[in-house]
């Protein structure tokens, strides 16, 4: 059956053909990436899209968005497009649709992808298992979570928000941090701090607490000039940004009862040579009596170049092919 996927995401939006059959993805065309903020709506994207390939497209639709799928109206978090579930079919011409969280879909890319598709980032060694939690984190625009629970042979998404957990700091400097980002933010989610603009955050705050004058700095540059090391307050904000990921991250496993974990995201492939060197692996397994049991947890990135597009595509098969 040949559909067209397609990746909402905070800054793009990513559209494929792709074929599945017996609840699986069979093959994924190359993808075209648009700025969201190019197009007015997700309806002009779909139809620049169509313009793009040149060719009718097939009626069915698996859309992987990035915000809660719950409701008729959906309001993206980090993107000004807004989607009317109940207009997909007229607005889009489809038959058949599926509807999936961003990071629902890369829970099931992770379910549906073999080991070639991961690569260490932290952890010990071994396989994804077969059976319980993987737990999946991953900074972009914004922090996803998810998890996947293989059981029986079969797997289950289970999507949620965690990237808007409060964030906990764990020494004065980043006690110092939050008190900064007080004054900004009425309350400090963990995605103020894990993600692109979460280090534009972290930033500036380390800026003011050393008394430090700085030009204003899209995330962008600031993750370039950061990951160079050639500037040591942008290298002291990324130092802190892997301290607190690897935090939350094990924050995470811990509460979902968590087998394995992996890391996704626009961001994690950029920074993932600086890992090792880090204090990811400290925080992520510095959780007192469990210590151990995060230590022999095995982490992993994600390594397939469209995960989302990837995994929206198996929510569908799952759902319409099996």
């Amino acid at each position: 059956m040949e559909i067209v996927a397609v990746d909402i995401g905070g800054t793009h939006a990513r559209f494929a053909h792709a074929e599945v059959a017996d609840g699986r993805v069979v093959s994924l065309g190359e993808p075209v990436v648009t700025h969201a903020a190019d197009h007015a709506s997700f309806q002009l994207a779909w139809q620049a899209f169509a313009e793009t390939v040149g060719t009718p497209l097939p009626r069915a639709a698996a859309i992987a968005i990035a915000c809660p799928v719950e409701g008729d109206v959906l309001k993206l978090t980090n993107n000004p497009w807004v989607i009317h579930k109940h207009l997909i079919p007229e607005k889009l011409d489809v038959d058949t649709w599926t509807l999936v969280n961003d990071f629902g879909a890369i829970g099931h890319a992770v379910a549906q992808i073999g080991e070639e598709g991961f690569a260490p980032f932290a952890g010990s060694d071994g396989p994804l298992p077969d059976t319980g939690v993987i737990s999946i984190i991953g900074p972009g625009t914004g922090l996803g979570v998810a998890h996947v629970l293989r059981q029986g042979g079969r797997y289950h998404v289970i999507e949620c928000e965690g990237g808007h957990i409060d964030f906990a700091p764990l020494d004065s400097l980043e006690e110092a941090i939050l008190h900064r980002l007080r004054q900004r933010y009425p309350r400090v989610s963990v995605e103020r701090i894990v993600s692109g603009p979460g280090l534009v955050n972290i930033y500036e705050a380390l800026a003011a607490i050393e008394g430090c004058q700085i030009d204003q700095m899209e995330d962008k540059a600031l993750w370039a000039l950061a990951t160079e090391g050639k500037d040591g307050l942008a290298a002291a904000a990324l130092d802190r940004f892997c301290l607190s990921f690897g935090a939350v991250a094990g924050d995470i496993a811990l509460v979902q009862g968590a087998k394995a974990v992996v890391i996704a995201g626009g961001i994690a492939p950029r920074i993932a040579h600086l890992i090792p060197q880090s204090g990811f692996a400290s925080r992520f397994s510095a959780k007192g009596r469990f210590a151990q049991r995060m230590e022999d947890i095995p982490v992993r990135l994600i390594t397939h170049p469209q995960p989302g597009l990837y995994g929206a595509a198996a929510a569908f098969a799952e759902q319409h092919t099996r």
